[in-house]
């Protein structure tokens, strides 16, 4: 699909849409970003990216706390997880991009996550000569390269597999894997081109959400 050849059937029918949050850092997937955001409002939503500086800011507030608010309150999150972790820190040393994904799991925002395959070959490599989960590479140094610059975009991808959890406990924990740009928008396209498919799940499984917007709330009764 063209990102400009989009089914009006599949787009929303009023003004209320539903808003989603892209989470990422920017360093070298500038282009990604903006394909992204292309698509997904040619489907319909109304999206939420700090790279085309549409999440909502507050005077009151610093950065991180914009950041993490915006997780909080849009109705559906989209991660990417690079190989670069993102200069925003907050007091504990972990990135906002990180800050937010912690945030959508602990919330149980609808959401789906793409990690780059760099990422995923590292941990696999790593497991493999005994340096296994965030305690078994906490001490391991990394020398300044221009792959992948902090080892705790292992932990992020650890954490959105749910990788600590009893495998029969895992929900939400689909992760998929991307080498191109292309492979990221095809995922992109595949998961969010059905925009009323895509509502009636979050009204069937997670109508109870503290944080989801009128969007999803003002439609629980509709036919």
């Amino acid at each position: 699909m063209r990102e400009d050849d989009v089914n009006e059937e599949a787009m929303p029918q009023d003004n209320q849409k539903l808003t989603i949050m892209v989470s990422s850092t920017v360093y070298g997937i500038e282009e990604l970003l903006d394909r992204i955001y292309t698509l997904l409002t040619a489907f319909g939503y109304e999206v939420w990216m700090s790279h085309k500086g549409t999440v909502p800011v507050f005077s009151n507030r610093s950065a991180f706390e914009n950041c993490i608010a915006a997780t909080e309150n849009c109705d559906l999150f989209l991660g990417l997880i690079t190989p670069h972790y993102g200069s925003g820190r907050d007091g504990d040393g972990l990135s906002i991009t990180h800050q937010e994904l912690k945030r959508a799991i602990a919330l149980n925002k609808p959401r789906w996550l793409l990690v780059h395959d760099h990422v995923v070959f590292a941990r696999q490599l790593l497991n493999h000569i005994g340096h296994r989960g965030e305690a078994g590479r906490r001490k391991l140094p990394l020398a300044k390269n221009r792959i992948m610059d902090d080892l705790r975009v292992i932990d992020m991808y650890e954490e959105a597999i749910l990788s600590e959890k009893p495998l029969q406990e895992r929900k939400g924990n689909w992760v998929q894997a991307f080498r191109s740009d292309d492979d990221a928008a095809l995922f992109a396209t595949a998961q969010f081109s059905r925009y009323q498919e895509v509502e009636a799940f979050v009204q069937e499984n997670f109508q109870d959400s503290d944080h989801l917007s009128r969007a999803i709330q003002g439609r629980g009764d509709r036919p």
